[in-house]
């Protein structure tokens, strides 16, 4: 008699076989990050240059520029991937993504602030953290407007709002600039890069990361359950106020690190969880780490394509994920009109 096999237990190997093929990809991009650059170096000389303790120009441009800009694209791709999976799930809409309540604009109006007001020349720290506040504020704000226990339409209409309002605020910011130099570097932080960034950054970063995916990935069991509806996710013991400030407060904190490190990446957190979404059967709990690897991935792949070299300079980050995720964006809302036809 042969043995039937379990649908589960089929869906378990499966989603075994892409978190690995996923982890494969990003540490093959990882290398590829470390190699490429004006000096191009071979995988050999990279690893043992990461293990050496000399003080060779070649070890410095591995150990120095080009590991903590690997680390930070790993650590900022994550966040926005496993950021826009859990918005997506408790909005419910694949065409959610970190920017569409605010966290994005408001990091974004936070660090530009502190450019405005000269606070980011006194300490490597101001710039991160005035992002971060500048997220958290705006969360708050979504709050405020929204009211206690708000439905989702309505979390998502002050969301919207809010971020609005951000992008007027920064608006106004650049064109007060009484320095256009100061106006210049602002514009140019706002399309996003990870270039002459360090460690001290990932430092400042990385427990905020590590907090707000925490919050994220407690919603697991919450967010597959929610693909129910809401009135079956209650019905179920799920305290949906409960699970809807953990995504927010915990997408607040792993994006708004990632923003006011880098600026303005978009598209990484709308693009990534729909493309894995039907490896992992639709399960909103299970796409946030498939996720979180895919967003380290394409964030990489994006920031090796920076450096290809051009004749008016490197490349922005932002340029080349918007590049990248506005026509997918196009054809998601193209198919979405088709199929409610």
């Amino acid at each position: 008699m042969s043995a039937t096999r379990h649908p589960a237990l089929g869906e378990m190997h499966g989603y075994g076989r892409l978190t690995l093929l996923l982890l494969g990809v990003t540490l093959a991009l990882c290398l590829a990050s470390l190699c490429v650059g004006p000096l191009w170096l071979s995988p050999l000389t990279v690893l043992g240059h990461l293990v050496s303790a000399d003080d060779s120009t070649v070890s410095l441009v591995v150990r120095d520029i080009r590991l903590p800009r690997t680390v930070l694209a790993v650590l900022i791709g994550a966040s926005l991937g496993s950021a826009g999976a859990a918005l997506q799930g408790l909005l419910r809409n694949p065409l959610s993504e970190p920017g569409i309540i605010g966290i994005s604009g408001g990091a974004a109006l936070g660090a530009v602030a502190a450019f405005y007001s000269g606070l980011a020349a006194g300490a490597v720290w101001v710039l991160p953290a005035s992002g971060m506040l500048g997220a958290l504020l705006a969360v708050s704000a979504i709050h405020l407007l929204a009211g206690r226990g708000a439905d989702i339409l309505t979390v998502i209409l002050a969301g919207v709002a809010i971020n609005s309002l951000s992008g007027a605020l920064t608006t106004l910011i650049l064109n007060l600039s009484p320095n256009p130099f100061a106006a210049y570097e602002i514009y140019f932080w706002l399309l996003g890069s990870l270039a002459n960034r360090g460690f001290d950054h990932v430092l400042l970063a990385l427990p905020f990361m590590v907090a707000g995916f925490a919050l994220l990935l407690a919603t697991r069991r919450a967010l597959d359950v929610l693909a129910l509806g809401e009135d079956s996710a209650a019905s179920l013991g799920i305290n949906l106020t409960r699970t809807r400030a953990q995504i927010i407060a915990g997408s607040a904190l792993a994006v708004g690190a990632a923003v006011s490190i880098s600026g303005v990446i978009g598209f990484v957190g709308l693009v990534v969880p729909h493309v894995l979404r039907p490896w992992v059967g639709h399960r909103p709990g299970a796409l946030l780490i498939p996720s979180a690897l895919g967003g380290a991935a394409l964030t990489l792949a994006a920031d090796l394509g920076t450096r290809i070299p051009l004749a008016g300079g490197e490349l922005k980050l932002g340029v080349v994920t918007a590049l990248i995720g506005a026509p997918f964006f196009l054809r998601l809302v193209l198919k979405s009109r088709t199929d409610h036809r």
